[in-house]
């Protein structure tokens, strides 16, 4: 499948690299900032609306200014990257995708990106403008020959680490079909159950590092303002936040490929994670155990390999409703997680139970068409689950939903 595929590593710049990178973040920054504030002087004082070309205009005009002749001395291609930013976030704004742009902080993440004319690389090493060596790169991993890179992103993180970002024209090959299918259900005390009856223990690495977090922004807090050891405990709780977010990450994506490589249909329920972080007692789990992320991640892995990625809709009763015979309880206590059915006496274990029904309403959707609602099917729909896999057959590595006319 061709696609655009990021390959990130990270590098060690020499001295002299590192300060060509750190007068490159700060004039971006400043050309940033500077166009957010003239963008929004214009609308508040003549409501006028700015577009990336009358910025473009703006940023020649500046850098022939006395006081900002100093942009002239880092690569101009990132300068109007930074440009293309903030047009693409006040589109999202208006689009109502996002909130009103941000002013870039000094000691926040700084990135600089740069096009195919402003870096060379010839396949082992990269090399940027303004710069007389190639980047010090630790290459975790190669980089196919046939992908072309089309954009690089220089990154230093609040930890203090660099890293850089291919973006490629790549070609990503399809797995060989699989005759495996699960449904997940996701959660606070385990992160996800599988419709297998396997139980992923919740990660929580937040709250294992909770209290020496705590702290550390502690000592933060008392450190005098613009003082060399106040940099030293900022840095300190930057680390910190660096190694809960990677182990967070290293866990979703180990996770994630693991169903991707293992089942061909992965189902999972609709969350409106965002709604559900404005309750203050489960917001901090919530945030922890990032299900967002790790839904992402399984959609754009799936496309990539050719396997079939549903979401079952949010108000879909998963776990009320017994998955043997279709009865459904009139309501359910966040406490009970364990339940009978009256109907048929089966006992559940609430969320296996759920995982088997967001797998059978996922079969159900992919065999009726994508805009059904799961809801609004009859019970026999719903019960696709209970169908032989096998007649799914799948053809050229793409999945083809045949269903038998017997079982219709």
């Amino acid at each position: 499948m061709q696609t655009k595929r990021a390959y990130r590593f990270r590098f060690y710049p020499t001295p002299e690299q590192a300060i060509t990178l750190a007068r490159t973040f700060g004039c971006v920054r400043v050309v940033y900032n500077h166009m957010l504030s003239l963008r929004s002087t214009a609308w508040a004082q003549r409501q006028e609306r700015l577009g990336y070309h009358a910025t473009s205009a703006a940023l020649t005009a500046l850098k022939k200014t006395p006081d900002h002749i100093w942009l002239n001395e880092v690569s101009s291609v990132p300068l109007q990257q930074a440009l293309r930013h903030l047009q693409t976030a006040f589109v999202n704004f208006f689009a109502k995708r996002s909130g009103y742009a941000r002013f870039k902080r000094k000691d926040g993440p700084q990135s600089a990106e740069y096009t195919a004319s402003a870096f060379r690389w010839d396949g082992r090493s990269l090399k940027l403008a303004k710069m007389r060596e190639a980047l010090p790169i630790r290459w975790s991993r190669q980089i196919p020959k046939a992908a072309k890179v089309t954009t690089v992103t220089v990154s230093k993180d609040p930890a203090g680490r660099y890293f850089v970002s291919l973006l490629c024209d790549d070609v990503v090959a399809q797995q060989a079909p699989v005759s495996d299918c699960v449904g997940i259900d996701l959660g606070l005390s385990h992160f996800a159950t599988f419709s297998t009856g396997e139980k992923i223990n919740a990660l929580q690495v937040f709250r294992k590092h909770e209290a020496k977090l705590a702290k550390l922004q502690r000592h933060l807090a008392r450190k005098q303002r613009g003082s060399a050891r106040r940099a030293k405990a900022r840095l300190k709780v930057a680390k910190l936040h660096a190694k809960i977010t990677d182990t967070r990450r290293d866990f979703l994506h180990q996770l994630s490929a693991r169903l991707i490589h293992e089942n061909q249909v992965i189902a999972v329920e609709s969350l409106s994670v965002s709604n559900m972080q404005k309750n203050r007692r489960l917001a901090k789990s919530i945030g922890d155990a990032g299900w967002a992320e790790f839904v992402r991640q399984l959609e754009y892995k799936a496309r990539w390999v050719g396997r079939e990625f549903v979401r079952v809709d949010r108000w879909y009763p998963s776990s009320k409703r017994c998955h043997t015979c279709g009865y459904v309880l009139p309501k359910l206590p966040l406490s009970m997680r364990r339940w009978s059915c009256p109907a048929c006496g089966t006992d559940h274990d609430r969320d296996i139970n759920a995982a088997h029904n967001v797998l059978a309403a996922g079969l159900a959707v992919l065999a009726h068409g994508e805009t059904v609602r799961p809801e609004c099917m009859s019970v026999d729909a719903q019960r696709l689950g209970s169908v032989k896999w096998e007649s799914l057959s799948f053809r050229e590595g793409s999945s083809q939903r045949m269903l038998d006319q017997n079982d219709r």
